[in-house]
Order: C-alpha cells, then sequence, then structure tokens
C-alpha cells in the first residue's frame, strides 16, 4: 500500500502532462526556402497550405550546415561545440551518451512517439539509428540518398534527362527523370508509412516525427514534377563569389561536383539540369507533405496537434560558385521554418522575429505544457507563436569547420572553425585557428543592401557600429578557446 500511496502522485502527473496537444514534426533535407510563401517560384500548394495555418519564421537558421551536426542539435537542444559535433562520421551518444533528445522528452511525458524516415541522421545502418527515443521502431531512418533507386514492378522507364548527368551519385545519376509512381522512390514510401502510423497513434497523445529526404540529392524526381517547370523560368544563376571574402568561406563542393581530382565543370545545360531537378525534388516532397496533411485532416485531431515543418539547413545551386551546403553563407544557413498553434491561432502570419533550429527543443515542450529540461541552449520561441511581432533574442549563430569534412583529413580535426551571427541587419564572420583561437578572417554582409551577400564589407566605416555589436554578440556565444 505504501508503495501505491507513493506511486500515486507519478502516475497522476504522467497522465497530467501526456493531456497536451500532439506534436506532427515534419523535418527536410538539404532544404533551403524555396517555398512559394517564403516567395519563391517553387511550385509548393501542400507547403502553401501549411503556411496558412502556421506561423512562418523569415529569418531561421541552423546551427551547422551539414546533416549530423544540425539535425543532433536541434534534437538535443545543444550546439555543435557543446556536444562536440561537427561531422557526418560521430554518433552524438559515442560523445553523449546520456544526452536528453526531443522525442524521448516527449516519451518519458507519457506521448508514443514515433519516427517515419530521416529524423536523426541517416547511419546506413539500423543499429545507429536512436531506438530509445522512439515508442517502437523507426522507419526507413537509415540508408545513403545515393541508394534511392527507383522501385516498381515491371519495367523501369527510361530516364529522360536530355543532357549527360554530370556524374553519378551513389547508384543513380544526379540527375534522374522517370515516368514512375511517387512510391518507387524513398519519400513516396515515407509518407504511405506516416499515412499508416498516423491511423495508430491517432489516440494520442503523440509525437510523430516524419523525415523526408528530399530536396536532397540526387535530383530523382518522378517525371511529373519536372513536368511542373519550365527551366527557362526559374531564377537565374549568379555565380559570383562574393568580393573580398576570404578562401576559408568556400569549400570544393564534392557532394555534388565530385572528388577534387576528377571534377569536372558542369556545362550550362548540366547546370540548368541540376536546379531544374532541385525544384522538382521540392514540388514532390511537397505532394508527400500534403498526402500526410490530409490524413491528418481526416484523422479528427488537427485541432488537437501542433505541426512544425523545418529543414535541416539550406544548400547552394550554383551560387557563390558553390554547390551543396557546409559554408556559413545565409544559402546554406536559412531554414524554412514553420510552427501552428493546435488551435490555429495566428495561422498565416510571418515574423522576422530571428530563430534557430536549437529552439525547437525547448518551444514545443513549452507549447506543450510540458516542463522544459534543465541545460538545453535554445530558446522558447512560444512567444512568438502567439505574437509573430514579439522578438526572444537578438542574434542566430551558425558555424562550420575547414576543412568542411575534416574527419576525412590526416589529423582528423579542424584547421580552421568558422562562427558566423546572423543579427537584424548583418551576418559577421569569424574566422579562427582551431588551436589558437586566432582569428584569421572576417566577413561582414550588409543583407538591408546585399542579401545575396556578394561584398564583405568588413571594416566599412559606415558599418563599424554595427560590426562591433555583431563582433560582441559573437565572442559572448564563442569565447576564444586555446587547445
Amino acid at each position: 500500500m505504501r508503495f501505491l500511496h507513493l506511486l500515486l502522485p507519478l502516475l497522476i502527473a504522467s497522465a497530467l502532462h501526456a493531456a497536451g496537444p500532439n506534436v506532427l514534426f515534419i523535418m527536410t533535407d538539404d532544404y533551403r526556402p524555396e517555398l512559394a510563401s517564403y516567395g519563391s517560384p517553387a511550385i509548393t500548394p501542400n507547403m502553401d497550405r501549411l503556411a496558412r495555418r502556421s506561423v512562418q519564421f523569415d529569418r531561421a537558421y541552423c546551427q551547422q550546415a551539414v546533416c549530423n551536426p544540425s539535425r543532433s542539435s536541434m534534437l538535443t537542444g545543444l550546439r555543435p561545440d557543446t556536444l562536440g559535433l561537427w561531422n557526418n562520421g560521430t554518433h552524438f551518444r559515442e560523445l553523449k551518451p546520456g544526452v536528453m533528445t526531443l522525442p524521448l522528452w516527449f516519451k518519458q511525458q507519457g506521448y508514443t512517439t514515433r519516427c517515419v524516415g530521416k529524423i536523426f541522421h541517416n547511419w546506413h545502418t539500423a543499429e545507429k539509428g536512436d531506438r530509445r527515443s522512439w515508442s517502437a521502431d523507426e522507419f526507413l531512418h537509415y540508408a545513403n540518398h545515393g541508394n534511392d533507386t527507383p522501385q516498381i514492378a515491371g519495367e523501369l522507364p527510361p530516364n529522360e534527362i536530355t543532357a549527360p548527368s554530370l556524374r553519378n551519385y551513389g547508384e543513380v545519376p544526379l540527375c534522374e527523370c522517370r515516368d514512375v509512381p511517387d512510391e518507387a522512390y524513398f519519400d513516396g514510401r515515407v509518407a504511405a508509412e506516416a499515412v499508416k502510423v498516423l491511423a495508430e497513434v491517432k489516440d494520442g497523445p503523440f509525437f510523430l516525427a516524419v523525415g523526408f529526404w528530399k530536396p536532397h540529392a540526387p535530383f530523382n524526381a518522378p517525371k511529373k514534377y519536372w513536368d511542373l517547370y519550365d527551366r527557362d523560368k526559374l531564377p537565374p544563376l549568379n555565380p559570383a563569389r562574393p568580393e573580398g571574402a576570404p578562401e576559408l568561406a568556400f569549400h570544393a563542393s564534392t557532394e555534388v561536383l565530385g572528388p577534387v581530382g576528377e571534377q569536372v565543370p558542369p556545362t550550362p545545360e548540366q547546370v540548368a539540369e541540376m536546379r531544374h531537378g532541385y525544384f522538382a525534388n521540392i514540388s514532390y516532397l511537397d505532394a508527400q507533405l500534403g498526402k500526410v496533411l490530409d490524413a491528418l485532416e481526416k484523422s479528427g485531431v488537427a485541432e488537437n496537434t501542433v505541426i512544425t515543418f523545418v529543414g535541416d539547413h539550406g544548400y547552394h545551386l550554383g551560387e557563390h560558385s558553390l554547390w551543396g551546403k557546409t559554408s556559413t553563407f545565409d544559402y546554406d544557413a536559412r531554414v524554412p521554418f514553420m510552427i501552428a498553434r493546435a488551435d490555429g491561432k495566428n495561422g498565416g502570419a510571418k515574423t522576422d522575429s530571428l530563430a534557430e533550429l536549437v529552439d525547437l527543443f525547448p518551444t514545443l515542450v513549452e507549447m506543450c505544457g510540458l516542463p522544459i529540461p534543465e541545460g538545453l541552449e535554445g530558446d522558447s520561441l512560444a512567444a512568438v507563436v502567439a505574437d509573430p511581432a514579439v522578438s526572444v533574442k537578438p542574434a542566430a549563430f551558425t558555424q562550420h569547420p575547414r576543412p568542411a569534412y575534416f574527419d576525412r583529413e590526416p589529423e582528423k580535426r579542424p584547421k580552421a572553425m568558422g562562427y558566423s551571427v546572423r543579427t537584424g541587419g548583418v551576418r559577421y564572420t569569424e574566422w579562427r585557428d582551431w588551436l589558437t583561437g586566432e582569428v584569421v578572417a572576417k566577413e561582414l554582409y550588409d543583407h538591408r543592401t546585399d542579401s545575396a551577400e556578394l561584398k564583405n564589407r568588413t571594416g566599412a566605416p559606415e558599418l563599424a557600429k554595427e560590426e562591433a555589436v555583431a563582433a560582441k554578440l559573437l565572442l559572448a556565444q564563442f569565447p576564444i578557446v586555446k587547445r
């Protein structure tokens, strides 16, 4: 009886915690904000539909523009430097075995937590997921993007790409256009499984994470999504490097262009093909999102479900002479970011409040009325969702090492780290020697006149005050470290 007396308050507390709204957590991969609601020519009717229900953060940023560090930071609420994680080859639990994750916290508060698709990094083996965070086994959470070959019954339709593909991306051409059903590729199967799982958990409370693999390369959406676009009407490409930018700001674009020693400059037709393919991938992703939103609306629990939609980082499509991610430029750092309240209040609103992916953990916890765990490094954005005119932070921070993939180098450590701060008006970046902490290069871009970041203005007298403020914010977040 004494045991029951002690246990009863815990059971009641758990039941109360689990009484909050459900969460539909949607993540995309390599997705810069190319959505119609962000002013892009991308054809995204379902994302637009979600935007009409959500508060859209127009200035949201990742903590590092590559998959594993970004996702690990977002899902633990800790910055890459706190995790000690800056590469794709290290699992966060190798460094912090007992660290709390966003889905695990919801699970401990009485929620059923499920994972469909790529949420944590795709570790290529099932054993390196994070099974403890979920109430059941994950689905299609591990693989290689280059293994996303079309799977259909019968004869495979031909690849209708007009230009020879620049290279193979794993097992498939970098660009592929086949008249196949959505389920031929990963994301079609992710959407189908998400609909199935939603039916299983809808009696809630649930935390359902749906991780789409697109628009990450390869650019191989089914043909009908390529057909949505006239590539001649897509935004023109300006490949110019920013004037006065240090060499450390750039990288070799190996993910898209291939190993340095094997790279061949893409032809204009190949450039157009890849850019077209990225937009086709976006519309394919959008259609899969629509299937999940339809299922939520039919489930009867949409009005008791918080929805969040984010990208893990941005992407370059030839701008700044770069392809892929791994820089601190806005093209890589800025992400699509929406949060929809369960009651739909402020749906369709947009906010200029700065936001970071590390903020998602405390935000969702607060919006669901759960206790917030100690030690999180983000700020809750719940106040902004309640009033889009509110701002809760003065800056957003992004970083990236050089070499970009240092774990592939003999020394297995960075030579330099780029630390970047985005304020309301500028982006300021310091490149610091990894061992000494010495600042070896700086960048400053005035976003009021140069949103494409085409001229480094560090040292400009007219921006001296803003540069000093940004430098102070950066130093407070990232003190100089000697290793």
